[in-house]
């Protein structure tokens, strides 16, 4: 017999070990644009042809093509998350968050991922990629400042992205929308709670520079010094890994500057703080009291219970994904800028400020 369109389709279909709509028309005994009608709920069917194809669909167990069904409908319900390649926590939680809200009101998404450097000039290309890919909307998971003009291009596309160094509400496409975390009100919460604890010096492990939740976090801490009189120490940069933490904070030491207490700009900076600290003699929180930042879920499990600053990442995932697919289906969203409030876990790391010989000189 010869090769067909219809028998190599039909021929393609048993070998994935699936049914094709050509099984489903000759059971029943219809056509095969029948059957698409009834899959595609048409109201040009007879009740009693639907009842018959419907049946012969149970029985064959036929499930039709996602993508053709994508091509006929004019939709393909892909979100795209263009996120920077790394294995932070807060980077894959959010990534994870925002498939699982997708997932829930219908959608897949695709993950494109860019390099860990910043650099915008991966971003449009990661974009472009994503629409290549048949993507509806963009979600970006993209942690650094960003040139104003970056989403210009894209201004019929729904995109959400952090509200680093984007163009304000009013000069922006009415497609796109911010979500992000209050980073400066975490930094404030988390210095906020040391200075209530009665510490006056602390000192602060902040992040790499380019990142903006960085530079964020350490204005929080800053302000809050600020607006008690408090002195400000000059911070110790770390790159968010426990090593870098360690290092920072014997740097700190070595500086000799007075100082109770210490904010580092996430958890596994203030881990491997912690670590550098116990070396050299000093107890947490007796002597020095330590707050991070993230509320990683191991940090509630350290020798010393990590105080730190949680992040809600799923529920930005969820108001990200919530503001593309409003745009997607018409719906107009209450605000277009959205920051999700931080909240704090106060846990063991950060104790009252005491008088303790051998600790680090207080003011």
């Amino acid at each position: 017999m010869p090769a067909t369109p219809e028998r190599t389709g039909r021929l393609a279909g048993r070998l994935a070990g699936g049914v094709v709509m050509v099984d489903v028309a000759r059971e029943a005994g219809v056509s095969q644009k029948t059957v698409s009608r009834v899959v595609n709920d048409s109201p040009q069917v007879r009740p009693e042809v639907r009842e018959r194809v419907l049946a012969t669909i149970d029985r064959l167990g036929y499930r039709r093509n996602g993508a053709a069904r994508a091509l006929a409908a004019g939709r393909t319900h892909l979100i795209a998350i263009v996120a920077m390649g790394s294995p932070l926590y807060g980077i894959a939680e959010h990534v994870i968050g925002a498939e699982r809200a997708a997932r829930e009101r219908g959608y897949t998404t695709v993950v494109v991922a860019t390099g860990e450097d910043g650099d915008d000039a991966e971003v449009r290309p990661a974009i472009d990629r994503a629409l290549a890919l048949g993507a509806e909307g963009v979600l970006l998971v993209e942690p650094f400042r960003r040139d104003p003009d970056l989403l210009v291009p894209y201004a019929d596309v729904p995109v959400v992205s952090p509200q680093h160094g984007d163009a304000p509400d009013d000069d922006r496409s009415p497609l796109h929308s911010h979500v992000t975390t209050d980073e400066v009100h975490g930094g404030q919460l988390a210095t906020q709670h040391l200075l209530d604890l009665g510490h006056r010096g602390i000192a602060h492990l902040a992040g790499p520079r380019a990142w903006q939740p960085a530079a964020l976090r350490e204005q929080g801490w800053r302000s809050a010094l600020q607006r008690c009189g408090a002195p400000v120490l000059e911070p110790v940069r770390g790159d968010w890994s426990a090593r870098s933490g360690y290092r920072a904070a014997g740097e700190l030491l070595d500086r000799g500057e007075a100082f109770t207490a210490l904010f580092a700009a996430n958890d596994a900076m203030a881990v491997g703080a912690v670590r550098a600290l116990t070396e050299r003699g000093l107890r947490v929180p007796h002597d020095v009291a330590v707050v991070g930042f993230d509320d990683l879920p191991e940090s509630e499990f350290q020798v010393v219970p990590l105080s730190s600053v949680r992040q809600d990442f799923q529920a930005m995932a969820r108001t990200s994904v919530e503001h593309i697919v409003c745009a997607l289906e018409g719906r107009a969203v209450a605000q277009r800028t959205v920051s999700v409030r931080a909240s704090l876990s106060v846990r063991a790391s950060s104790g009252p400020r005491r008088e303790t010989p051998g600790g680090p000189p207080s003011p």
